[in-house]
């Protein structure tokens, strides 16, 4: 399959299902908002490091969680007590991706894809109300947390980070409540991890990701700052 090279003029994206075998579908582009948005509307994301173009992908399979379907057992509930974090919503977002760029990877040799220009783009997103942060405090001080993009009924979760025992997972866990209960519950985690596969995650089919994301756009978007209820 070709990788289609984007231009900044032309707002579009070929289809997904012609993505590479990895997942590559697209270079370059920019980041504007309007080209987010569409991106996240057709099961595209931007994924790429400093000193390349811009990187577009639709990987197949594509990870999903039912956020009412997720596994939430004892053990992580007694660490939600014991631990007494308190999760907010959307109180630090630019502290929170600032957070996950400088976190460790695995493989990544300190760099990092949350990029200065991705930094930038998705704190405009924020600033517009599509993209949110669920953040873990220890009374003032940030301890995990992660953020995403959320679109019609479907939440597109793109980093976490922790600095306290269970900080980030407990995060996960409150937002996964909320949004289930606000009937948002695809949620979209890009590419499997052990902490995903415990919460249930599933390697889904492109096609049915795609199907079950048409589904969810047609809801209306819960846009502007959330609130996480105590």
């Amino acid at each position: 399959m070709p990788v289609y090279k984007l231009d900044e003029d032309s707002l579009v994206f070929p289809p997904p299902d012609l993505a590479e075998v990895d997942g590559l579908l697209a270079v370059g582009g920019d980041l504007s908002p309007e080209r987010l948005l569409l991106a996240y509307s057709m099961g595209i994301f931007p994924w790429y490091h400093d000193g390349l173009p811009i990187l577009w992908h639709s990987p197949n399979p594509r990870t999903v969680l039912d956020a009412g379907q997720a596994h939430i057992g004892r053990t992580i509930r007694k660490e939600m007590r014991r631990r007494g974090y308190q999760v907010r919503f959307d109180t630090a977002f630019d502290d929170v991706i600032d957070a996950c760029a400088a976190a460790p990877r695995r493989g990544q040799n300190g760099s990092t894809w949350i990029t200065s220009a991705m930094r930038d783009a998705y704190c405009t997103l924020h600033e517009m109300g599509y993209a949110h942060s669920a953040e873990a405090w220890l009374g003032d001080e940030l301890v995990g947390g992660l953020y995403g993009v959320s679109l019609g009924h479907a939440f597109f979760g793109e980093s976490m980070f922790t600095r306290a025992t269970s900080a980030g997972k407990i995060a996960f866990v409150v937002l996964l409540e909320h949004l289930h209960a606000w009937d948002i519950d695809l949620i979209d985690c890009q590419m499997q991890t052990p902490l995903l596969a415990s919460f249930g995650a599933q390697d889904w089919p492109r096609s049915r990701y795609l199907d079950a994301l048409r589904k969810a756009l047609q809801q209306p978007t819960r846009r502007g700052r959330w609130h996480a209820c105590p």
